[in-house]
């Protein structure tokens, strides 16, 4: 059984840095691509980031310069590192498997930015 636990959402001003955590339990976190997704209010879930295993990133468009994925395989732990936030950051944020073998979503962290 695998779990995801996100944390370190919060209320931030808008330009101001945040960073969300999700660590993994069972053993699939070291060998298996991992990403970031937000669901704001009324809208689509959508993709953020993505790191392989191996630890190479891409970012959406939106948060591309702004944002920095990373993971640490040897705790099970990823990280969005947010910089230079806007309001429209402001969503539920969700780390997850990026294996179509496995659905697991953690509960989600939310991140509010506003002044």
């Amino acid at each position: 059984q695998v779990q995801l636990v996100e944390s370190g959402g919060g209320l931030v001003q808008p330009g101001g840095s945040l960073t969300v955590s999700c660590v993994a339990s069972g053993n699939i976190f070291s060998t298996n691509a991992m990403g970031w997704y937000r669901q704001a209010p009324g809208k689509q879930r959508e993709l953020v980031a993505t790191i392989t295993s191996r630890g190479s990133a891409d970012y959406a468009d939106s948060v591309r310069g702004r944002f920095t994925i990373s993971r640490d395989n040897a705790k099970n732990t990823m990280y969005l590192t947010m910089n230079s936030l806007k309001p429209e950051d402001t969503a539920v944020y969700y780390c997850t498997v990026l294996n179509d073998e496995y659905d697991y979503w953690g509960q989600g962290t939310q991140v509010t930015v506003s002044s």
